[in-house]
């Protein structure tokens, strides 16, 4: 699949996250959990070289848990303070506090001998669309900061919102890159729903889904949709699909785009089980 969308407010976006990291002293950067790799926008690693960072796992309870482990260790052995997470739920969100502190000791402790106090930690959340950035703050913030949805583009703005005397948080609108140049990353995205649908052959992204799934997780299929034969080619699993959950056109023809559509929400919200589409570079493992 050849998918690209680079919407234009996602320029401007980058264009004001650069001119806050003067105002920030680390980057808390989510990815999703699913995809990690695939998830992490070169242009914020590019950005944030000079400040701390904290990388949060979100939606770790939608992943394989024995990936998060191998993903968790990879990113520490980069640099990265590593916390798993989700979001949803407030799971892990109480070692992300410990995790800033930590992070940010050294500028803590400078300000300390230079008679500085009760100068909070600004931290920067930044992240691709979708992978929770909102979520995360209203949980973290145990109250409503910000607007909230299942789909990418929600944040549009920066905004600072103040969480104790001890961190502030910026948060900052999801952004791509300009242009994908792995076509598999650019499926993976449009897998966990980074990228909008409506600019997707969901037919097509749905035929990549299901081979994915039928090379590593066969039981998941089999399991979700008794009855129907998952295990021959993309296609021919996708029509089967429409027939067991009835999306039919006149005259009984499988309406695999209802089929397509409805695959894609099981695998997005984890009735189909805990899947990781990707596990770390084995040279570096």
């Amino acid at each position: 699949m050849n998918i690209q969308w680079y919407p234009g407010h996602m320029t401007k976006a980058k264009r004001a996250m650069e001119e806050s990291l003067r105002l920030i002293d680390v980057i808390i950067e989510l990815v999703d959990a699913r995809a990690p790799l695939s998830s992490r926008n070169p242009d914020i690693d590019r950005l944030g070289r000079q400040k701390y960072r904290i990388l949060l796992l979100n939606k770790a309870d939608l992943a394989d848990e024995s990936a998060n482990l191998l993903w968790e260790k990879w990113f520490t052995a980069q640099g990265c303070h590593v916390v798993k997470l989700d979001a949803r739920s407030g799971s892990g969100m109480r070692a992300v506090q410990e995790t800033i502190q930590e992070a940010c000791h050294e500028k803590i402790e400078r300000d300390r001998r230079r008679g500085i106090q009760n100068r909070p930690v600004r931290a920067m959340v930044a992240g691709i669309p979708n992978v929770g950035k909102s979520t995360f703050i209203n949980s973290f913030a145990r109250k409503s900061c910000t607007k909230t949805g299942n789909k990418p583009g929600v944040t549009k703005g920066n905004q600072w919102i103040r969480l104790n005397r001890n961190v502030e948080l910026l948060d900052t609108p999801g952004i791509l890159w300009p242009k994908f140049e792995d076509a598999l990353v650019a499926t993976r995205l449009a897998l966990i729903g980074s990228i909008n649908d409506n600019v997707l052959n969901r037919e097509e992204l749905a035929a990549e889904g299901l081979r994915f799934m039928q090379d590593h997780y066969p039981e998941s299929l089999a399991s979700r949709y008794e009855g129907a034969e998952m295990g021959g080619k993309p296609w021919e699993a996708l029509a089967s699909l429409a027939v067991l959950r009835q999306c039919l056109k006149k005259g009984g023809e499988p309406d695999t785009e209802k089929a397509a559509a409805l695959f894609l929400e099981d695998l997005r919200s984890g009735r189909l089980g805990r899947i990781t589409l990707e596990i770390p570079p084995e040279e570096n493992r």
